[in-house]
């Protein structure tokens, strides 16, 4: 009941949460912007100048905030959080810099918004941790009864007692055998109720009963509830009517992103290739193997292609020709490759396949033929994944992992696919950058769950 008295006010707090940190980040900003760059630009600011480059700087802060996700205090993870907020600095910073360096018309000294930028980012971490502190007594984890017919509950139990700090499973419960009144007897027990992939009509009629009790409910989605979300309202007079065109991309948001691809990809391979070089080198004389590893891959509409990665595996790591899903800790994978795999940069050479128009920046992990067959069989939907151009980056490899199941990636994916907008690939590329920094997100195959597994 306590809870629920503090309930009403969480979004209240959290914008307040969020306006404490901008304020201060943004005052250090203007003390510093004030005593060390405004006499140094062509024409110096006075009294509102101030205040209107204090507003672009919020302006940005917040924005990359809404990116990363750093003011999603009570729903993310602290270290999250701070990690969100730490890049938000870096960018908004970088970004001023140069809005600085423009107002002076030269480059200007960096040091005062380095330090700057350090100072900023230990009173994030330190109002992070006490803000997390804050929800976590407001707001205590909620006691979930977990409602499961056919399908074992155990990997979405393994993923929720990951965040302890949010729920805690007290009871899963089978329907088996449960009468109407037993069922909602059982639901009034609990904080909230975790419908776990059951049928159609039992999940309606738990849904129902619980939107007309006020109880919180938490349902893992079908294939059509997705399709569903990503549905354009019409209205036929007084009915109401849903539209799902399912043709993927249309011709202009298809010429758009492809527009976006090759720019992205130029700037990278540009940007990028002295690095590419330095590890192209370490593995070549490492082992003297090759340098690029190349594999078929599906696309859009099934097309396939070759895709290109650094060699981070000895060489020949599959002669035999059976397919070997990587392992955590998989004594295949070189020093090298280790390395190169932790940061990504084994991605790098696949800008070459993107700027070539076999890939996107953003959209579905194009997978190796083996697996779109084998998944397809197993998972006919799989194939819907086809509908549009694979990608380097998208909401799979960003919200999942690397080891995540066949099924949950493709829900992932058409989640991109039925909810696609410009904005939407800014803001993954965006958070790509963040889950460099994330290991969870690199782990590979447990070795009993291998055929299981993506």
């Amino acid at each position: 009941m306590e809870k629920k008295k503090f309930e009403q006010f969480k979004r209240a707090i959290r914008v307040s949460a969020a306006f404490v940190v901008v304020a201060i980040v943004s005052l250090i900003f203007l003390s510093t912007w004030i005593k060390y760059y405004n006499t140094g630009i062509v024409f110096p600011f006075y009294n509102k100048g101030h205040w209107l480059l204090m507003a672009i700087y919020v302006i940005i802060f917040v924005l990359f905030l809404y990116i990363y996700g750093g003011l999603k205090f009570g729903y993310l993870k602290d270290s999250s959080i701070i990690l969100s907020q730490v890049l938000s600095l870096v960018c908004t910073n970088v970004l001023i810099y140069l809005v600085i360096s423009l107002l002076s018309a030269k480059i200007v000294d960096p040091t005062p918004l380095i330090i700057m930028t350090g100072v900023d980012g230990i009173i994030v971490f330190i109002l992070a941790k006490i803000i997390t502190q804050i929800f976590q007594r407001l707001f205590p984890p909620r006691r979930l009864l977990l409602l499961y017919d056919e399908y074992d509950p155990i990997n979405i139990n393994r993923k929720l007692k990951q965040r302890n700090d949010r729920y805690v499973i007290e009871l899963m419960q089978s329907i088996k055998g449960l009468t109407g009144k037993e069922l909602a007897e059982l639901i009034k027990g609990y904080d909230a109720v975790l419908i776990f992939d059951l049928h159609s009509e039992v999940r309606n009629k738990i849904l129902k009963y619980c939107y007309a009790e006020s109880i919180r409910v938490y349902t893992t989605p079908k294939i059509s509830d997705i399709i569903i979300k990503g549905s354009e309202n019409i209205h036929l007079f007084d009915s109401p009517l849903l539209l799902m065109r399912n043709n993927g991309l249309t011709f202009e948001q298809k010429v758009i992103k492809r527009i976006m691809d090759i720019v992205i990809s130029l700037l990278v391979l540009i940007i990028t290739s002295p690095i590419m070089l330095i590890v192209a080198i370490a593995i070549k004389v490492y082992d003297g193997g090759p340098v690029l590893f190349r594999q078929d891959r599906c696309t859009v509409d099934g097309r396939i292609f070759s895709i290109h990665k650094f060699r981070s595996m000895i060489v020949d790591a599959e002669k035999d020709g059976k397919v070997i899903p990587t392992t955590d800790g998989d004594p295949r994978i070189t020093p090298i490759g280790s390395f190169i795999r932790k940061i990504r940069l084994d991605e790098l050479p696949q800008m070459i396949d993107i700027l070539a128009g076999n890939m996107s920046v953003v959209g579905p992990r194009p997978e190796r033929v083996e697996h779109v067959e084998a998944y397809t069989e197993e998972i006919p939907e799989f194939e819907y994944r086809l509908k549009v151009k694979g990608g380097l980056t998208g909401f799979a490899q960003i919200y999942g992992k690397y080891n995540t199941t066949a099924y949950d990636k493709l829900k992932l994916d058409l989640m991109y696919i039925e909810n696609y907008s410009l904005l939407m690939d800014i803001r993954l590329i965006f958070m790509t950058i963040k889950i460099m920094f994330m290991k969870e997100s690199t782990e590979g195959f447990d070795n009993d769950l291998n055929n299981k597994k993506i």
